[in-house]
């Protein structure tokens, strides 16, 4: 009753504005489209009150709805926790091992990262879902999760309805001659239980209902299985990012490190007890973890200061020598630059001819950094995003490092 309680109480009008976007109108939409078709096919399939398996079936079909909205909505609106504003550790000394954030005036405790969207440093992120509006992190990560296996569930049983009502229907309305099949979609019910009609435009409605069953079971399944696979690692999807560039880093400086991920305690079912409890509450207090032994507290942050700094070596100077207006598909700047648009929420940067600015990594028609400017931003942030490769040339005077950006080298 706490948990429900928690979920229905805003702090404030901006929970409710999470529902004015077009994930979550999509994926409510989708869940009431596929809910409703379903209980009514339900009713022209197996009527509910004769029968025992009717009942349990449509209790059952509820039953999904119920849960599936009730872990989305815990997703979306109890949120995935974030750092206090002006943390920093009990020992001052661990300081050094941390990143600080200007934003939120506070250092980024492990595990956390800040989210542009949220404008929060959010605890144990593993990455922003635009379909409940909300970064997934500490506190939503089972929730967010259970989402991901119920909805699948509940349309593979919604599809099966849909497919035993539409051959159930068609069934008394098809006579087959020996030349042709005729099918009258107004042919009265030889059922004479007054219940809901199955006319054409039913028969279309319960096909996209299908059809939307089956993509949401297809599309939602894979990402229930790649949440499981790192959840089982105790890892998060940024986290596992950051392992693979530790890789790249020790392997393009040939340092000899031994990078172990310090938050994998070694069992799958400890890893799992991490982010799943009885009590429905993630362990912990998200700003401390528990690590595998040989360990440091800080091994991940550490490893996060290193590619901090390797990036700022390995990265290079341009200038801007073409206007650029910030569009996410610009027409006028080609169709390769066009049609192979970055598929990422990251922002794109406007550009003016004659700005500079600090390119960290790249594509082949598109580049990503940081844009310098001597005027000041808005709680310090950087101005940083994508913008086409063609609108910019590299400064002969570049003062860091002529290293090829991680996508040209990799290309080559």
């Amino acid at each position: 009753m706490g948990t429900f309680c928690s979920i229905i109480r805003f702090e404030n009008l901006y929970e409710l504005k999470r529902l004015c976007h077009w994930g979550p109108i999509i994926a409510l939409s989708v869940i009431a489209i596929c809910s409703a078709m379903a209980i009514i096919d339900a009713v022209l399939w197996y009527w509910p009150l004769d029968t025992t398996g009717g009942s349990i079936n449509f209790i059952m079909l509820i039953n999904w709805t119920i849960m599936i909205l009730y872990n989305y909505f815990n997703a979306m609106f109890v949120g995935p926790g974030y750092v206090p504003v002006g943390w920093k550790p009990e020992n001052s000394q661990d300081c050094m091992y941390l990143q600080y954030c200007k934003i939120c005036q506070s250092y980024k405790a492990p595990r956390s990262h800040h989210c542009r969207k949220c404008n929060r440093c959010v605890m144990k992120m593993d990455h922003h879902c635009p379909w409940i509006n909300n970064c997934c992190g500490f506190q939503n990560h089972a929730s967010f999760t259970l989402f991901l296996l119920l909805a699948p569930l509940g349309c593979i049983h919604a599809a099966f309805i849909f497919v035993m009502t539409m051959y159930t229907q068609l069934y008394n309305r098809v006579s087959f001659g020996w030349s042709s099949v005729k099918i009258d979609m107004s042919a009265a019910r030889r059922d004479p239980r007054p219940i809901i009609p199955f006319e054409l435009s039913a028969f279309a409605a319960s096909l996209f209902a299908l059809g939307l069953a089956l993509g949401t079971t297809l599309a939602v399944g894979m990402l229930f299985v790649i949440q499981m696979k790192i959840i089982l690692r105790n890892k998060t999807s940024i986290e596992s990012w950051i392992e693979e560039k530790a890789k790249d880093r020790i392997q393009y400086y040939q340092t000899k490190e031994d990078f172990v991920f310090p938050y994998d305690l070694g069992s799958k079912w400890d890893n799992f007890k991490q982010v799943f409890t009885w009590s429905g509450n993630p362990e912990g207090d998200g700003l401390e973890w528990p690590i595998r032994e040989g360990c440091h507290q800080y091994s991940l942050t550490i490893e996060q200061l290193k590619q901090k700094a390797d990036k700022r070596v390995r990265s290079v100077r341009y200038q801007a020598i073409e206007d650029y207006n910030g569009a996410c598909c610009p027409v006028t700047k080609g169709i390769r630059t066009f049609c192979t648009t970055p598929c990422t929420e990251e922002p794109r940067i406007v550009l003016h001819k004659g700005d500079h600015i600090l390119a960290t990594r790249g594509l082949k028609h598109w580049m990503y950094g940081d844009k310098i400017t001597d005027l000041p931003t808005n709680d310090g942030e950087r101005i940083r995003g994508w913008f086409p490769r063609k609108c910019v040339e590299k400064c002969l005077y570049d003062s860091e490092s002529d290293q090829p950006l991680d996508g040209e080298k990799k290309a080559r």
